[in-house]
């Protein structure tokens, strides 16, 4: 997204005989940085929205973001982050772009943000300590309310791929909150080893597209070597004045010994003398002798 070769959204719609494709952005290396790993999918979702025509009310989406430790996304982010983010979530879904935040707590997510999110998928909360107990609270209170359950007390009892689930019905209301037994996905659960990762790395048609990074003349050496220019042209110009300077001193030195010589009373008597005879010669007289 930031270097070269940029990220290609459309590598995002890529089908296999009609059926979406499931692309993982590995994104580990930045998680300990909050600013950038918040920046980077920014920067994503500004793009689609961008780029994507309008779509309308779907049947289903064109495309589904799943943000895993979602909480990164929220954490220190100023005002003016927050802010683009509520709009472009608020936004993006016009162009058949769904997202779902994935963390431990609903309170990782801004309450503005919670707001838009009509489908929740809760797991158990293990309410150990005080602020265990608070946090669910103020989970609970997030939720629709229910006439069959006893939220505070469901919540902390829910079994293994058991959740809490609302959604959005057709018009547009939040369905009563239900228990809900998940089906276990039929993928492999668990980190893959580094050679597998890797055989599966290199196997892709993305990795071959991706793994040359390209090394762009940047903003900073464009601008380093137009100062470095502008400073042999000063360089050049000072040498230029120099030299001028040196000749005008040259010849202001040599006028000077001139006009110093003609100046002296030895150089007027000859002068003197030279017109005298000069015009002698022209008019006939004599110039006379001093001694």
């Amino acid at each position: 997204m930031f270097g070269e070769k940029s990220f290609d959204i459309d590598d995002l719609f890529e089908k296999v005989d009609g059926r979406g494709v499931i692309s993982l952005l590995n994104v580990s290396d930045i998680q300990s940085q909050p600013a950038v790993f918040s920046t980077f999918m920014l920067a994503l979702l500004a793009e689609l929205y961008q780029n994507l025509p309008e779509a309308g009310d779907l049947d289903k989406p064109k495309l589904v973001f799943f943000l895993d430790e979602a909480h990164l996304l929220f954490k220190d982010a100023p005002k003016a982050f927050m802010d683009q983010i509520d709009q472009i979530i608020r936004l993006i879904r016009s162009k058949g772009v769904g997202v779902f935040f994935c963390t431990q707590l609903t309170q990782d997510v801004p309450a503005n943000v919670l707001s838009q999110l009509g489908n929740r998928v809760h797991h158990v909360i293990r309410a150990f300590t005080p602020n265990d107990v608070k946090a669910l609270k103020e989970t609970i209170k997030t939720f629709p309310k229910s006439e069959y359950y006893d939220m505070e007390q469901q919540f902390t009892q829910l079994g293994t791929g058991q959740a809490f689930i609302t959604v959005l019905n057709e018009k547009g209301i939040p369905t009563e909150t239900v228990v809900t037994h998940l089906a276990p996905p039929a993928s492999f659960m668990g980190p893959l080893g580094d050679s597998e990762y890797k055989a599966h790395l290199e196997n892709s048609d993305l990795y071959r597209k991706y793994k040359d990074a390209v090394d762009p003349r940047s903003a900073f050496e464009m601008l380093d070597e137009k100062m470095q220019s502008a400073r042999k042209a000063e360089e050049v110009k000072r040498e230029a004045q120099q030299q001028t300077s040196s000749t005008t001193s040259r010849s202001r030195k040599e006028k000077s010994t001139l006009e110093e010589v003609m100046s002296s009373p030895v150089s007027r008597q000859i002068g003197r003398e030279l017109v005298r005879g000069v015009f002698g010669m022209l008019f006939g007289t004599r110039t006379r002798r001093r001694y």
